[in-house]
């Protein structure tokens, strides 16, 4: 009889806006592989953002496990697996668990509006505020739900489960339907932070004669949702039995993943948009930002998100410079641009390109260039982006000190901290150190964390042999005057043109 396999590696895979990513790692977090599966969005009218939880999600999670397992005996090996997503989303499913509809995506998605709108005149906004922790924006998934029992009734009527991208994921690994208490906290106002439990105090707002069990339970995100089934397993390649965890939301699988897990520790992603967590002994709440939960149980999170950073660049890429390859074009324009003064030689963008999240919260603002002339070239614009999302991470920044939250150190993630140029930008205009581990894989490799955490392989003393830190980015002082200038000129270039980009 043939001894069992040593369970001693683990799988992280992350379904993000615009590409998938899986890692198999080992239990003291040596890469062993790496999987990327490209995909899209669906934009099917403006303000409406949307993926196929099958076709998306499920099949790269599918395609990203089958490549890590493609050695044979690496299924029998795997003490856990854990997924995020992106989120919060919202996907209604039926009675057998199938997808009635493209998933909704999170604050990019800005249809439900009028919904907001209706809620904060029904409920009143201060009383929203007091009960959630947070004001109704874009990214809340309340009113998201609202808008599909108002305008898709046939969907409304057979829907059973109303779930999210990374849930969906365990529910197909599983079976079980469970959803993290970050995710969760955006389902308001269905969600009380202070009990960590859903409420039925404005359920009949949002659910009509629903009720609560059409959400999915709540548990935090280090914990075991459940086993791989013999279906999973069959489609994945995953062992029979394989503990699942409970997962969360990419961004916070990102934030594991460089080790900000202390309060104090502020997270900066720089991905298709920039998300921002901050982990809190105590939460400060404000309706420019969001509180939310942590990854275990008790924490605190502080987010924040900019809705176009890295997707802003990208169109300026495939608009600007669609006679390269798209990584040729990229070195070329991050070249360029770093050899321009700060600035861009009098150019300045609002990068508001599919409205803003936080701290101005409009879903109708929109991209503004000010100051082009016949001597500006692409370069230019591209390094007009680059500090226009530096301009919105110090607006981040300063709304998260006015509100008192405590930032210790700021942590930089993401595909935009690849090079460095984009790095120095922002540390210049925000004056703010940024460290950067050296390793960045990204949430995939949160989540391998997880998978361990929640398999009982690791302790959450085990992150710090996991993430090391990498050479920090230090603020330029001799920048420090012209960025301070350019910054007050961005914060006033908004409410200038608000009223006319509403109108246009």
């Amino acid at each position: 009889m043939s001894a069992e396999p040593a369970r001693d590696l683990l799988i992280g895979v992350d379904v993000g806006t615009y590409s998938s990513k899986g890692v198999l790692t080992t239990l003291d977090g040596q890469i062993v592989a790496q999987q990327v599966v490209p995909h899209g969005i669906s934009v099917p009218r403006h303000g409406h953002v949307e993926q196929d939880a099958d076709a998306v999600w499920w099949a790269d999670v599918i395609t990203i496990l089958r490549e890590l397992l493609r050695e044979p005996g690496t299924a029998g090996r795997v003490a856990g697996v854990a997924c995020s997503a992106i989120g919060p989303t919202l996907l209604p499913l039926d009675a057998e668990g199938r997808p009635l509809r493209p998933g909704i995506l999170y604050g990019v998605d800005t249809r439900a509006q009028v919904q907001i709108d209706a809620l904060n005149a029904e409920l009143g906004e201060a009383a929203i505020l007091a009960h959630s922790d947070m004001a109704l924006t874009s990214q809340a998934t309340g009113p998201k739900i609202r808008w599909l029992r108002e305008h898709e009734l046939e969907v409304w009527a057979q829907a059973r489960t109303l779930t999210s991208a990374g849930s969906y994921l365990v529910f197909r690994l599983t079976g079980e339907h469970v959803i993290d208490h970050h995710t969760g906290a955006h389902v308001m106002p269905l969600y009380d932070p202070r009990t960590r439990t859903w409420t039925d105090r404005f359920a009949a707002s949002v659910l009509g004669d629903r009720g609560l069990e059409v959400l999915p339970r709540l548990a935090w995100s280090d914990e075991r949702a459940g086993q791989v089934t013999a279906a999973a397993a069959a489609e994945t390649g995953l062992r029979p039995g394989t503990p699942v965890a409970v997962g969360t939301v990419d961004a916070l699988a990102e934030g594991l993943s460089v080790g900000a897990a202390r309060p104090g520790d502020l997270m900066v992603m720089y991905g298709s948009s920039t998300f921002f967590i901050l982990t809190q002994e105590s939460p400060t709440p404000d309706p420019r930002v969001w509180s939310v939960g942590g990854a275990f149980a008790g924490q605190v999170n502080l987010a924040a998100g900019m809705s176009t950073t890295g997707s802003l660049t990208r169109w300026i890429v495939d608009e600007f410079a669609r006679e390269q390859d798209t990584a040729a074009a990229y070195d070329t324009l991050f070249t360029q641009a770093a050899a321009l003064p700060p600035g861009a030689d009098g150019l300045l963008m609002l990068p508001y390109f599919s409205g803003e999240r936080t701290p101005i919260n409009d879903p109708q603002a929109r991209g503004v260039v000010a100051g082009l002339t016949l001597s500006h070239t692409r370069a230019h614009l591209f390094r007009a982006a680059l500090e226009g999302v530096g301009f919105g991470i110090r607006h981040n920044l300063d709304a998260l000190r006015d509100l008192g939250a405590d930032v210790r150190r700021v942590i930089a993630v993401g595909g935009g901290t690849k090079g460095g140029t984009w790095l120095q930008i922002v540390s210049d205009i925000t004056g703010q150190v940024q460290e950067v581990p050296q390793v960045t894989v990204g949430a995939s490799y949160g989540d391998a964390f997880l998978a361990g955490l929640a398999a009982g392989a690791l302790t959450r003393a085990d992150l710090d042999r996991w993430v090391q830190p990498g050479p920090p980015v230090t603020p330029d002082a001799a920048t420090r005057a012209e960025y301070d200038r350019l910054y007050g000129l961005y914060r006033a270039l908004y409410p200038a043109t608000r009223d006319i980009v509403h109108a246009l």
